[in-house]
């Protein structure tokens, strides 16, 4: 690990870094360039003069100047002030920067490579139980496995989060802050989210955040798994048991065709912040369908609210509007209304 250059003390320190504060360029700017320019036109300005006086128009851009060492008292005419060759001054307070900040990339890049080793390291006492190119996961080593995934991503994260409700308070802060990390590091993020993810306010908030800092969100009306997938190298997906376990795979083949299966399902996914009549019409549109196809196809309210990403609850609401919709008091003439009726589901589902 690289030894940390010495820290410039006293008065040193204290000359080679007035010169760098920002509020010192500030004034440059703001007005000491008008008045370095006034004074180099006219060959010298009085030290009397009203302009550079306690209130004066260029009084702190005066003190800019001097600190910075652009003008000085000539001794043969102390009450005048004159300029200074600005090259002999940028040669002062640049090159120090410019040494400073080769340093601090060299010595952030040797601790970018101990910290690889660290994460080596890491990975190898991790309990992934790693067999080629599969890692079983279970319990903490997931999310831990992925925070480790996320913090070396170089170009592009595709999540896919159904039944998504995201928690609020310091859990969202800190994901909002993570993802947002990651998209400033020139990271492409994509996450898809079920239509009822619309509803959830600390989803929204998420959403809100991320797309202001350059993420892209869709939601869809198919129940999909839980994937993430990062820089096309490595996919996470649910384990055999559940949520509670996790599998990731570098299998090239596989990981290729998880992406795939995003992108397919990325392409017929709707823009979160879409809020259009239309949008929200189509999107209402394609729930009502799913609800359809539930009933048709016969599962059980739970089964049919998990893969629409809802309650039981609202998914009961869904039920019922479709019963005052085609005027039946049943699940069973409910059945029978849809399928006298003929009604279209799309994605072929027979009659």
């Amino acid at each position: 690990m690289s030894k940390r250059q010495p820290t410039p003390s006293g008065e040193e320190k204290n000359v080679k870094d007035e010169g760098r504060e920002p509020r010192t360029r500030a004034l440059l700017e703001a007005k000491g360039i008008e008045l370095f320019e006034l004074i180099a036109e006219k060959g010298s300005l009085s030290s009397s003069d009203a302009r550079i006086a306690d209130g004066g128009e260029f009084a702190e851009a005066l003190t800019a100047l001097v600190d910075l060492g652009l003008v000085r008292r000539p001794d043969e005419d102390p009450t005048t002030w004159t300029t200074v060759d600005p090259a002999t001054v940028q040669a002062q307070v640049v090159t120090p920067m410019t040494q400073e900040g080769i340093r601090l990339l060299q010595e952030s890049a040797e601790w970018a490579n101990d910290f690889a080793a660290l994460r080596s390291a890491w990975r190898r006492s991790a309990p992934t139980d790693e067999l080629g190119p599969f890692a079983y996961m279970h319990g903490p080593a997931i999310q831990r496995y992925i925070d480790s995934l996320v913090a070396e991503c170089e170009f592009e994260a595709l999540t896919a989060q159904p039944q998504e409700g995201r928690d609020t308070g310091t859990i969202l802060a800190n994901a909002i802050e993570k993802d947002t990390q990651l998209i400033q590091r020139g990271v492409k993020l994509r996450t898809l989210y079920q239509h009822s993810a619309r509803r959830n306010s600390g989803t929204r908030e998420y959403v809100a955040a991320v797309t202001a800092a350059g993420a892209e969100v869709r939601t869809l009306d198919e129940f999909f798994n839980r994937t993430m997938i990062f820089d096309r190298n490595v996919a996470i997906i649910p384990g055999p048991e559940g949520l509670g376990a996790a599998v990731a795979i570098r299998e090239p083949a596989i990981v290729n065709y998880l992406v795939d299966v995003f992108e397919r399902a990325w392409e017929r996914g709707r823009p979160f912040s879409s809020a259009d009549s239309t949008t929200l019409k189509d999107i209402a549109g394609e729930q009502r369908t799913m609800t359809l196809r539930m009933l048709i196809e016969g599962h059980s309210d739970p089964a049919a609210s998990k893969r629409l990403g809802v309650s039981p609850r609202t998914y009961a609401g869904y039920v019922a509007d479709l019963k005052e919709e085609y005027d039946a008091e049943t699940r069973f003439q409910l059945g029978y209304e849809i399928g006298r009726a003929g009604a279209g589901i799309e994605g072929g589902v027979s009659e």
